[in-house]
């Protein structure tokens, strides 16, 4: 049988070792819920990591950090700003509706799934200034973006700027947020300049089943710990979320996988850019393919997913080998 090299997606790579060893070191008796010692470091961990103060709570899923974060910024009348293509939009079923109470998500274009500040005036300023037509309250980005692109520190300060100037809620989603933060050079905090709240991944990174809701408001916290509650992500465990997300920040181990996941990633793309649709700024490629490409790629034992007409996605992750990277990247070289 041929064996199966996987570029499916982060999501489908194993837990990294040293979070199960942190998971054990946790298995004892503690305090229930995030009344643990572990938890009761999170909030320092990442106002050191981000040099500003910032609160930290752990949640089980994205959506469910995205949504909570969300809802301290948005009133259940007024409405997010996010790409057309954005995962809250395409991919998390009805779940900001849900959390925000009927919130609307405004519908922005740009290219590779970015927002620019010109492009959400031209949606937002037509809006009325009356009760007829729901406002915007926020404005939600993905870094690194739905097609694997990176904001930069300058295009997050532009972002920042304007959505300050107009009194909106900057949050991003962050899924793949230690891929951009590598891309950038490793630092967190030009990773997420600017932002008001920010979903921290860790699960597609190597992680298991913690994701952090980084809070640049510190009192906003007091009222994420009752919307976590009330959405039913406050396990009674937390001891365990917390272990993982510490154990992630320990040694940099968020940034080395990242670093690998993108290394992986240059080595696919080395010989093919001609059929790359959107820079590669992160783990993700996506690759103009025809039917038949794809079809003799699976037959070497690639796997990956089909993007539409012509279009397919790789994705590498933090425990991608790089023998089968130079594979991928030689056999689409020699289609």
């Amino acid at each position: 049988m041929t064996q199966i090299k996987p570029f499916l997606s982060d999501n489908a790579a194993p837990v990294h070792p040293r979070l199960w060893e942190a998971m054990k070191a946790a298995d004892s008796a503690d305090n229930p819920y995030d009344g643990d010692a572990l938890s009761a470091e999170l909030d320092a961990r990442f106002t050191d990591l981000f040099g500003r103060e910032c609160a930290a709570l752990w949640v089980a899923t994205g959506t469910a950090a995205n949504c909570l974060a969300l809802a301290t910024l948005c009133q259940p009348h007024g409405g997010v700003v996010c790409h057309e293509e954005a995962h809250i939009e395409v991919d998390e079923g009805g779940a900001p509706g849900f959390y925000l109470h009927g919130a609307k998500l405004m519908l922005c274009p740009g290219e590779g799934a970015k927002l620019t500040p010109e492009g959400i005036a031209a949606l937002i300023d037509p809006i009325r200034d009356d009760v007829h037509q729901v406002q915007p309250h926020a404005i939600a980005i993905t870094q690194a973006s739905e097609y694997g692109c990176t904001y930069t520190p300058g295009e997050l300060a532009a972002l920042s700027e304007f959505a300050k100037a107009r009194g909106l809620g900057l949050h991003m989603d962050g899924a793949r947020f230690a891929n951009a933060a590598a891309y950038l050079g490793g630092s967190a905090a030009d990773a997420a300049h600017g932002v008001d709240s920010l979903a921290f991944g860790f699960i597609k990174n190597g992680g298991m089943s913690a994701e952090a809701v980084v809070l640049f408001d510190p009192e906003a916290a007091a009222l994420v710990k009752y919307r976590r509650k009330r959405g039913g992500h406050l396990q009674c465990k937390g001891r365990y979320l917390a272990a993982q997300i510490l154990a992630m920040l320990d040694g940099d181990l968020w940034l080395e996988n990242a670093r690998h996941a993108n290394a992986a990633a240059q080595e696919i793309v080395a010989g093919c850019t001609e059929r790359l649709l959107h820079p590669v700024e992160a783990n993700e490629m996506f690759l103009r393919l025809t039917a038949q490409e794809r079809e003799a790629l699976r037959a070497q034992g690639f796997a990956f997913y089909d993007w539409g007409e012509n279009l397919a996605r790789f994705v590498t992750a933090w425990d991608t080998r790089e023998e089968d990277a130079v594979a991928l990247g030689k056999a689409i070289a020699s289609l």
